[in-house]
């Protein structure tokens, strides 16, 4: 289990972590959440040891995490940590660079792991290709074959997948987390990707301003968002009056809703006025307004501008959605 209790640190005289605890069970996958500069990055180089806390303690199982002033080489050796910046040795081979963790004295099964793990993040092509000659994208997936080498206990990930591209990320997304899941691995994303933290993570963290607001099970979080903010970093959020949807709600109660739980009917108290609609693939996506408010739902079609339309929600979403 990893625990961290009333953890805090500053960059100089900047609060970037503030008073900080959770706890999470081995094996477990975490996302931490939040928006840019609420202290992500910062949190997860801390449980790694780059940094001395300024207060509290984090332990791994019974062993305390302690940074600089009492180890030589920062971070410690059975949590792994991937940087934005990868921190790759640019000219040696894609193989070479996660070699460097495997066995010396064992080199044909340091070999087999490497391959391996080439195949896991599908760069065997360019297991002899020096590092400075390949894209953004291979280098990434190379720092995640690099960081899995020797199955750390804890994995930590600071944006992952932000280099890679599309078709190649969701393949990438299974493989990996089906293997960490496999090996007991545990693991906590930092990232700004909803597909990260809805399709891969058992519990989520959210931040604001280095304060942790929240912890709970992912899609509990995301069907139960308390606040605009928590669910503004799922997808765009409306906030309306909930007596437009139900009458006997005060007038004081607000509602938080996606775009994709707001559906076109025959007639209701909310109208509104079509604005743009966006193709989406499957899907249009309508901006509206309603009175001087702008709500976004979906819609099969595109709508025509400056049409009225009637917008309604299920009253089950309603219950959920009270604030």
């Amino acid at each position: 289990m990893l625990k961290v209790e009333n953890i805090s640190f500053a960059y100089f005289d900047t609060p970037v972590v503030c008073n900080i605890s959770f706890t999470i069970q081995r094996g477990q996958h975490i996302a931490v959440i939040g928006e840019s500069g609420c202290g992500k990055s910062t949190l997860l180089q801390l449980i790694y040891g780059l940094f001395d806390l300024d207060q509290g303690t984090i332990f791994w199982e019974d062993t305390q995490v302690l940074g600089p002033s009492y180890h030589l080489v920062p971070g410690e050796s059975y949590i792994k940590y991937l940087a934005q910046d990868f921190d790759l040795m640019p000219f040696t081979t894609a193989a070479e660079n996660i070699n460097t963790f495997l066995s010396r004295f064992y080199p044909e099964e340091s070999k087999k792991r490497t391959d391996e793990l080439l195949k896991i993040v599908e760069m065997t092509a360019y297991a002899n290709t020096k590092v400075k000659y390949l894209s953004g994208g291979q280098k990434q997936r190379i720092a995640l074959a690099k960081a899995i080498a020797k199955e750390p206990q804890v994995l930590l990930l600071d944006e992952p997948f932000s280099h890679i591209d599309n078709h190649r990320k969701n393949k990438l997304r299974r493989q990996l987390f089906a293997y960490l899941k496999s090996k007991n691995i545990t693991c906590i994303v930092a990232t700004h990707d909803t597909t990260d933290v809805l399709s891969f993570t058992d519990e989520t963290l959210v931040m604001k301003d280095g304060i942790l607001l929240t912890q709970q099970p992912t899609l509990e979080l995301y069907h139960q968002p308390s606040s605009i903010y928590i669910a503004s970093l799922f997808d765009e959020v409306n906030e309306l009056p909930a007596y437009l949807f139900d009458a006997t709600i005060s007038k004081e109660k607000t509602l938080l809703v996606y775009p994709h739980e707001l559906t076109v009917t025959s007639s209701s108290n909310c109208k509104v006025t079509a604005l743009q609609s966006y193709f989406k693939g499957s899907h249009y996506y309508i901006e509206a307004l309603l009175n001087s408010q702008r709500v976004f739902f979906t819609h099969p079609t595109p709508l025509t501008p400056q049409s009225q339309i009637y917008i309604t929600l299920s009253p089950s979403i309603i219950q959920q959605r009270l604030v």
